[in-house]
């Protein structure tokens, strides 16, 4: 029996330090039926040109538009039965089409199977994107099993599931995997495994992964006041109680300067508190890494679930205020199931 054409889609916008090196992983892959298409979003820094030099199919958007819009101009000109889309700052372990492949072949009651990031980042900068590679890891591994929202960064699906499914919101230039998930799993199970792996470039400077982490928790008060509940997976009750309850010891700190020395025991308290919502995964990056890389790890993690609450507080003032706000993941009922080919 023919093994199914695959077709690889990699987003681009700006990602030329790793834009070569996720082509170069897929050209590696020990899949022999496979065809690669980079879907370039109008870059500015010389990616188109990379990525023709790798003599893989380039296509564009025509105008900046945003991931969800490149992501199905790729769809729009696959010709595989599969979709294997992967982003432009993620580079895959060999293997993993081919695994891919043989979990939608053994699972055909799975809508989408998703891979996971390596703990290690795939260009290594600086010790903020080493405790986010390491957090990133720990909580995919720990949600293995069926989720409700798609690792969109490194995944597969039948093309059947994606015209059923309909095209990512093109009007989502963020969280847009999000809500194709919560649709995507109100019909099948959506997989996520660690036998599909990669290594992911993340942020490496704090205000940008802070302003990224912000955004994202805004935007998903809309989505989630509809649905009435969290995506299954790692967004668990006691990481969004770690969030609050680093809120509360940020505002603590002005205690002592009130009541004395002695209420330094609040904030120590809370930040107890905090690592003990989420105790395995400390432990993890404590085990991997040593004691002394952990006041860094807790330190951007700490960072992390302020910006949540922070996040999460203003999307909520924002979405009780503006009713357009409310309507940010209504879709388009005249989008097409595929975005017309250019």
């Amino acid at each position: 029996m023919a093994e199914p054409l695959v077709s690889l889609i990699i987003p681009n916008y700006n990602y030329a330090r790793s834009l070569g090196l996720s082509i170069q992983s897929a050209k590696d892959q020990d899949y022999p039926n496979l065809e690669i298409i980079v879907v370039d979003d109008c870059s500015t820094d010389g990616s188109y040109e990379i990525a023709r030099s790798h003599g893989v199919r380039v296509v564009s958007t025509g105008t900046n538009s945003g991931v969800a819009t490149a992501r199905n101009t790729g769809a729009a000109h696959a010709r595989g039965s599969i979709l294997f889309f992967l982003d432009s700052d993620v580079a895959l372990r060999p293997g993993a089409v081919r695994a891919a492949v043989e979990l939608l072949t053994a699972h055909p009651e799975a809508g989408a199977v998703c891979g996971m990031y390596e703990p290690e980042p795939l260009i290594r900068d600086s010790l903020v994107e080493e405790c986010r590679c390491l957090q990133a890891y720990y909580w995919r591994t720990s949600s293995e099993g069926t989720v409700s929202f798609l690792i969109s960064a490194m995944c597969a699906m039948r093309v059947e599931v994606f015209q059923e499914i309909g095209p990512f919101n093109p009007n989502l230039r963020q969280t847009e995997e999000v809500d194709y998930g919560q649709r995507l799993s109100q019909r099948y199970d959506l997989l996520l495994t660690p036998v599909i792996r990669g290594f992911h470039d993340d942020d490496h400077e704090m205000w940008p992964l802070i302003r990224k982490i912000f955004t994202r928790a805004r935007l998903r008060i809309p989505l989630y006041a509809r649905r009435r509940k969290f995506a299954k997976g790692f967004e668990t009750a006691s990481r969004s109680w770690a969030s609050l309850v680093s809120l509360l010891a940020a505002v603590s700190l002005a205690a002592p300067a009130l009541l004395g020395p002695v209420a330094w025991a609040l904030p120590v308290l809370l930040l107890c508190t905090v690592i003990g919502l989420d105790l395995g995964m400390y432990r993890f990056v404590a085990a991997r890494r040593g004691i002394a890389f952990m006041p860094s790890f807790i330190g951007v993690q700490l960072a992390f679930n302020l910006t949540v609450a922070v996040g999460v507080g203003v999307g909520t003032v924002h979405w009780l205020c503006s009713p357009s706000f409310r309507r940010l993941y209504d879709r388009d009922p005249a989008v097409p199931a595929v975005a017309p080919a250019l």
